[in-house]
């Protein structure tokens, strides 16, 4: 079995070799037919114009009974009906005649040839007895045996040969950049993704991977940096719980008579809440990082949040909720952004939180506003990180896990939306925005259920 090449540089000088070589097993086969045909057929109209200058003397009686022969044409006999020659060239003296052939009175002329030599015989008249002057010349040299097929076949191999040379210094010029990337790219390792690979000049298919590979590299070194401060705020918080549950436990156990069991036990149940709501908050981002699909449904987001929204609680919840706003996503992702959006405002509101759904231009906004301290504008982007709680947060709840928010602009970006906390007179105001549906028809919720 033939083991097909590995190399780039072999196959693709293999395919330019195979493409060559039939092109020029073509081309060769029909130069060899055409120049065979073209060096015959001028040949033998040689050896034709010095049988008609011959026949013509012949006609006016002017014939020599030496014929002077004419350059290869050595070889001119005129001889009659009976095959007696009467004149001949001093070559074809000797020779009886050179052809039994003698062409009819309606086709004076006919060529022969046996493969060595030429023969043209032209009948002088039309008479039944007109004689018949034969003219013969060996086969030109080119001709002979299989000169011009070799002639050709050397000239093809040459070209042949220039071609894979070529085709294989070319692509190997067009590889050498491709290696260098690889060898740079063989120097990364995940403890170190900062190297980057030089970005050749122009703007081709190489130039245009590097940068590719570049850009893929910065994401997965910005994707790399935020696992490892993702690991490192995580073990941290778990840290917290776990040591303090640790604490408890061994407290209890060294000192039995001087600790409450039962405050010991809540106190502990306490820690796992908080665990729970922890590892259950880092699965669904881990879910929502991951980019998991969730089941795509038409949602009235008016609707969701009238139903949704929560309206006993320490404050009152308001909700202005216009109707036949639809959204496209998961309806069970848009309650747990509206529920952790609703519980915080609700930890910090001081008498009443705000909850409004309006149509603006192209986009669905929910809008949850409390009557709390509010947030800084230096802390609006912060309170979007994982694990991040400010102070009057951890006042009001020590429990929580510092990932609601961070989930909820997940979830909202996920959808194509955003989640921002914006300027307001007091309190807190963050405002959801969706990509907004008009009323869609059956149709539509198929089509837009197979998009996302």
């Amino acid at each position: 079995m033939i083991a097909y090449p590995r190399s780039i540089r072999a196959r693709s000088a293999l395919a330019a070799s195979l493409l060559a070589l039939i092109a020029l097993a073509v081309v060769g086969v029909t130069s060899s037919l055409a120049i065979r045909y073209r060096v015959q057929d001028d040949a033998f109209n040689r050896v034709e114009q010095v049988a008609s200058r011959w026949s013509a003397a012949a006609r006016a009686g002017t014939i020599p009974v030496v014929i002077p022969a004419s350059g290869d044409v050595d070889l001119i006999q005129l001889v009659d009906a009976r095959g007696r020659v009467l004149a001949a060239s001093h070559s074809a003296r000797a020779r009886p005649a050179l052809s039994t052939l003698r062409p009819p009175a309606d086709d004076r002329v006919q060529r022969r040839t046996d493969g060595r030599r030429l023969l043209v015989a032209i009948r002088i008249t039309t008479a039944a007895d007109a004689p018949v002057v034969l003219a013969e010349r060996r086969e030109p040299a080119l001709l002979r045996g299989h000169n011009l097929e070799y002639a050709l076949t050397a000239a093809a191999l040459a070209l042949l040969a220039i071609v894979a040379w070529t085709s294989w210094r070319t692509v190997d010029r067009t590889l050498r950049p491709v290696e260098a990337i690889r060898a740079r790219l063989a120097e990364i390792t995940v403890s170190d993704i900062s190297l980057r690979m030089a970005v050749p000049p122009g703007d081709d298919e190489v130039a245009m991977l590097v940068r590719t590979a570049n850009q893929t590299l910065d994401r997965l070194d910005e994707a790399v940096a935020q696992q490892r401060r993702f690991a490192a705020t995580t073990s941290h918080e778990l840290r917290n719980p776990i040591a303090g549950l640790r604490l408890q436990l061994e407290e209890a156990l060294l000192h039995p008579g001087e600790v409450d069991p039962h405050e010991t036990i809540r106190s502990a149940l306490s820690a796992a809440d908080r665990l729970d709501a922890i590892v259950s908050d880092l699965l669904v981002l881990a879910r929502l990082r991951a980019g998991d699909p969730a089941p795509p449904e038409l949602v009235d987001l008016g609707r969701l949040v009238s139903q949704e929204a929560p309206r006993a609680g320490r404050v009152p919840v308001r909700v202005h909720a216009a109707p036949e706003v639809w959204v496209c996503g998961s309806r069970i992702q848009l309650v747990r952004v509206l529920a952790n959006l609703v519980n915080n405002a609700i930890r910090h509101a001081d008498s009443a939180v705000d909850v409004s759904v309006a149509a603006s231009g192209g986009q669905a906004v929910v809008t949850v506003t409390d009557d709390g301290a509010g947030i800084a504008p230096a802390d609006r982007e912060r309170v979007f990180e994982r694990f991040t709680r400010l102070d009057d947060g951890r006042r009001r709840d020590a429990g929580g896990s510092g990932l609601g928010l961070a989930i909820s602009r997940d979830i909202a970006q996920s959808h194509g939306g955003t989640l921002k906390a914006e300027d307001s007179p007091r309190g807190a105001r963050f405002v959801l925005r969706l990509p907004r549906l008009d009323s869609p028809p059956a149709e539509r919720v198929e089509r837009l259920s197979a998009v996302i």
